[in-house]
């Protein structure tokens, strides 16, 4: 089922085609129906925010439908992706968050102004839904959208942000992904204000309910274009405000080729990679979904977003069918040594290191003194990548031990960190210690 026609961010960037991804476009005023929000009177002046609990230590792990299922979606389709995550083991390796994203509820909301989701879909609600997966032992995430209107076009939180926070309170949500569509930029105001605005109130709103609900703006996704001063600070109050943020463009979709599918990976690593001196600890950059599984990609390209995302500690959030995964794809989302980097509790962002043609070079830091090092091909044919310990930021050794995590082979090389015929978008990931 496609999603309803939105427009989203596009645009060619470093000779990559761009996926569709959310829009900036606005609406022209807040719902009729809306009711006054406690957290913010009419004509007052937006209360300064004080910064959101730090309700993720490591970046979050998990799966989501949208950029496989779209609006397709409906309770069975939900548990049986958790029960996947369960039955393959993924769950305990840390993927603990099933998150419903956008077409989950009603077109309009309930007598008292509250969202209801819809009965086809989700004939036993979404309490019902968040006691299945607790029971599992896994996190209930759910979408909005602070906007008048999701960007399927379903009821916004705008004018209603404290109701909807309470009622995902009494769900028992554990994470909210709030997109940001359809915000209306009030006159006289600034986009960046307006949006900063309802961003800060829903921020307030869900730590008023005194339940630990994990916050994913999706504020900076609507300024990557907007020049990099303006998106930096809108990344900046983001991670004030939340816990995680969506820092542009989507991910591809499962309907779209695999070559589209591979462009918007190299383009997300693009621009998340840059990124890393705007994350801290607890506060995390999001570059979008792992499109492990039945995608059409390679294993090498599958296992190269992978391994990128965990040595920029990214999220990791999987959205594919987990029902029919396949062995490789399960390896890969399975790794635990290429995990413990991402989840390393140190939550460093890995920064570029060396960047040529074609070739990447990401090192991180590591709590035991180690190093991820990233070696990435992303040009289209196989070529020997190198680096050298001094420029990966490495204590002086006269040696050092490399163990690449994809293969699980330990070697040792002295100054030159090598690694021979890499294949085309291919990454390898050592960790790199001083013997």
């Amino acid at each position: 089922m496609s999603h309803p026609s939105v427009p989203r961010i596009g645009r060619a960037f470093a000779g990559l085609t761009v996926v569709a991804a959310c829009s900036a476009g606005l609406l022209p005023a807040t719902p009729a129906a809306a009711t006054p929000d406690p957290t913010h009177p009419s004509g007052g002046t937006p209360r300064t925010a004080t910064s959101y609990p730090n309700l993720a230590r490591t970046p979050p792990m998990g799966w989501n439908n949208w950029s496989y299922y779209m609006c397709d979606i409906n309770e069975e389709v939900v548990l049986d992706n958790a029960r996947a995550l369960v039955r393959t083991g993924l769950a305990k390796k840390g993927y603990d968050t099933v998150t419903v994203d956008d077409c989950w509820m009603a077109k309009q909301r309930g007598p008292e102004g509250e969202l209801v989701a819809d009965p086809e879909k989700f004939p036993h609600g979404m309490a019902y839904l968040g006691r299945q997966l607790h029971r599992m032992g896994l996190k209930f995430g759910i979408y909005e959208d602070v906007g008048t209107a999701t960007c399927g076009k379903y009821p916004g939180s705008l004018g209603h942000f404290q109701q909807d926070a309470d009622l995902f309170a009494h769900w028992k949500v554990d994470y909210l992904k709030a997109d940001g569509c359809n915000v209306p930029v009030p006159p006289g105001s600034t986009k960046e204000q307006a949006y900063r605005d309802v961003y800060g109130r829903q921020s307030r709103a869900l730590e008023a309910t005194g339940r630990r609900i994990t916050f994913s703006v999706s504020a900076p996704a609507y300024f990557q274009y907007s020049g990099d001063r303006l998106w930096h600070q809108v990344i900046g109050w983001s991670a004030e405000l939340g816990n995680l943020w969506r820092g542009g463009a989507d991910i591809a979709l499962e309907k779209d080729t695999a070559a589209k599918k591979w462009s918007s990976i190299a383009f997300n690593f693009a621009y998340n990679s840059d990124l890393a001196g705007l994350q801290r600890p607890g506060r995390w950059n999001d570059p979008d979904f792992l499109l492990a599984g039945d995608s059409g990609l390679t294993q090498d390209e599958i296992q190269s977003q992978m391994s990128l995302w965990a040595v920029m500690a990214a999220p990791l959030i999987s959205s594919t069918d987990l029902s029919a995964l396949s062995p490789g794809a399960r390896r890969v989302l399975g790794n635990e040594e290429i995990i413990a980097v991402d989840q390393d509790p140190l939550g460093v962002q890995g920064r570029v290191v060396q960047r040529e043609e074609g070739v990447t070079v990401l090192s991180r830091p590591l709590r035991n003194s180690d190093r991820a090092v990233a070696l990435f091909n992303s040009g289209d044919t196989a070529r020997t990548l190198s680096t050298t310990a001094s420029t990966a930021g490495l204590p002086d050794a006269d040696s050092y031990r490399l163990r690449d995590l994809v293969t699980g082979r330990t070697t040792h090389s002295g100054q030159d960190i090598v690694a021979e015929e890499v294949p085309p978008h291919s990454t390898v990931l050592y960790r790199v210690g001083a013997r």
